[in-house]
C-alpha cells in the first residue's frame, strides 16, 4: 500500500513539474513577443517620426536596454536604430543629442558586436565634434561613449586616428572628476593598440597627468593608467623635458614607486629609468634629490619581475661609483643568497635572503632619513639676528 501511494505521489509531482515548465515557457514566449513588438514600434518612431517622437523613442530605448541582456541589445541594433541615433548626434537640439548619446551608450555596454556596429556606422566623427563643445554635460557624455567604444579592439585604430586624443587631454585639465577618469581610461585604452603608428598623447598631457597623479591614491586603478601614459611620454625627448620642467613631477613618480600598486610602481620606475637612460648626467641628480633610493631598494624585493629588473638597472645608474667598479644589484642579491644558504641551508635560503634584503632596505631608508634631517638642520641658522 505504501509503495502504491509513493508511486502515485511521484506521478503527481512529475505531472505538476511538466505543467509548471510549460506555463513558464509560455510566459517567457509572451514576454519576448511583447519585447519584440516594443522594439519594432520604437524603431519605427525613431526612423520615421518627427524630432519630438525621435527624442522620446531614444529615451525609451535607453530605459529598455539599461537592464536588458546582451541579446536584447543585439535585437535593437538589428532593428536599425543605430543609424538614426547617430544622425541625432548631429542635431542642433540639445535634447536630441543628449537622448541619442545615452541610447547609444547603453546599446554599446556589455555588447562587443554593438560597439563595432556603432563605430562602423560612423559614430566617431560626431562624437569628436561633441568633445569640442563648451557644454560640459554633452562633452563628458561623448567622452563616456568613446570610452565604451574604445574597449573593442577593432575600434581603437579608428578612434586613435579621429583626433579625439587632444580633446580628451583638455578634459584632463578642465573636466569633472568622472570626466577626467573617463578621459584617462580612453587614452590608456588607445595606447595599448599595436596598430597605432604615432603616440596617442604628446607632452601637453604631462602637466594634467602629474597633477592628477599627485591628487589620487597611488595604488588606485586610475594611478595605474596615469603612470602607464607617463611612461609612454617619458620615451620621447619632449615628454622628458615636460616631466623635468614641471615642479614636483619627478617627486610624484618617486612617491608612486614608494606607495603604488604593483602595476603603478612598474610604470613609475619605468618612467624614471627612461629619464636616466636617455642622459644619466642630466637626470641622475634630479632623481637622487627626490630621495628615490629607499623606494627603489624596496622594489628590488617586492615589485613585479619587470619592476625589480628596472629598479636594479636604475640603482646602478644612480650610483656614484665609476661604471667599471660598480657592484650590480644582481651580484649583491647573489651574495646575500650565498650568505643565507650558509646560515639556514638551501631549503630556507630564499626566505632568509628576502628577509635580509628587506632589513637592508629598511636600514637604508633610516640612513636616508637621518641624512635628510642632518642636512635640514645644517641649513637652519642657529641664531636669528633681530633688528
Amino acid at each position: 500500500m505504501g509503495e502504491e501511494e509513493e508511486e502515485e505521489e511521484t506521478t503527481v509531482t512529475s505531472s505538476t513539474a511538466v505543467t509548471v515548465s510549460v506555463s513558464s515557457n509560455q510566459d517567457e514566449e509572451a514576454w519576448n513577443q511583447r519585447k519584440q513588438t516594443q522594439i519594432v514600434e520604437l524603431s519605427e518612431r525613431l526612423m520615421n517620426g518627427d524630432l519630438k517622437s525621435q527624442i522620446e523613442a531614444a529615451r525609451d530605448i535607453r530605459k529598455l536596454v539599461r537592464k536588458s541582456s546582451a541579446k536584447a541589445r543585439s535585437k535593437f541594433a538589428a532593428s536599425g536604430v543605430i543609424q538614426p541615433l547617430i544622425f541625432m548626434l548631429l542635431s542642433s537640439n540639445f535634447d536630441a543629442r543628449h537622448a541619442s548619446l545615452l541610447a547609444l551608450l547603453n546599446l554599446a555596454v556589455r555588447n562587443e558586436r554593438n560597439k563595432v556596429k556603432i563605430v562602423t556606422a560612423g559614430a566617431v566623427p560626431p562624437l569628436v565634434e561633441l568633445l569640442k563643445l563648451q557644454n560640459g554635460s554633452l562633452r563628458e557624455l561623448a567622452a563616456a561613449s568613446i570610452l565604451t567604444l574604445s574597449a573593442a579592439g577593432p575600434n581603437k585604430p579608428i578612434i586613435a586616428a579621429s583626433g579625439a586624443a587632444p580633446l580628451l587631454v583638455q578634459i584632463l585639465s578642465s573636466g569633472s572628476v568622472q570626466g577626467k577618469v573617463d578621459a584617462v581610461t580612453v587614452l590608456h585604452n588607445l595606447s595599448t593598440c599595436a596598430e597605432n603608428t604615432h603616440p596617442i598623447v604628446d607632452a601637453k598631457a604631462v602637466s594634467p597627468l602629474i597633477k592628477l597623479l599627485k591628487e589620487c591614491k597611488k595604488y588606485s586603478k586610475f594611478a595605474e593608467k596615469a603612470t602607464a601614459l607617463l611612461e609612454i611620454l617619458s620615451n620621447s625627448e619632449e615628454g622628458r623635458i615636460a616631466i623635468t620642467d614641471l615642479d614636483g613631477a619627478i617627486l610624484t613618480l618617486v612617491e608612486t614607486v614608494e606607495d603604488g600598486s604593483l602595476v603603478s610602481t612598474e610604470h613609475a620606475v619605468g618612467a624614471l629609468l627612461s629619464l636616466c637612460q636617455s642622459c644619466r648626467e642630466k637626470y641622475r641628480e634630479l632623481i637622487l634629490k627626490e630621495g628615490a633610493i629607499p623606494g627603489l631598494l624596496r622594489l628590488t624585493v617586492e615589485g613585479t619581475s619587470k619592476a625589480q629588473d628596472r629598479a636594479r638597472t636604475l640603482l646602478d645608474l644612480l650610483r656614484d661609483t665609476p661604471q667599471e667598479k660598480r657592484l650590480p644589484s644582481s651580484v649583491l642579491e647573489r651574495i646575500v643568497y650565498d650568505i643565507a644558504t650558509r646560515v639556514d641551508g638551501s631549503d630556507k635560503a630564499a626566505e632568509t635572503a628576502k628577509r635580509l634584503l628587506q632589513d637592508m632596505v629598511q636600514r637604508s631608508m633610516e640612513l636616508s632619513m637621518n641624512s635628510i634631517k642632518h642636512r635640514a638642520a645644517s641649513c637652519t641658522p642657529s641664531k636669528i639676528t633681530s633688528k
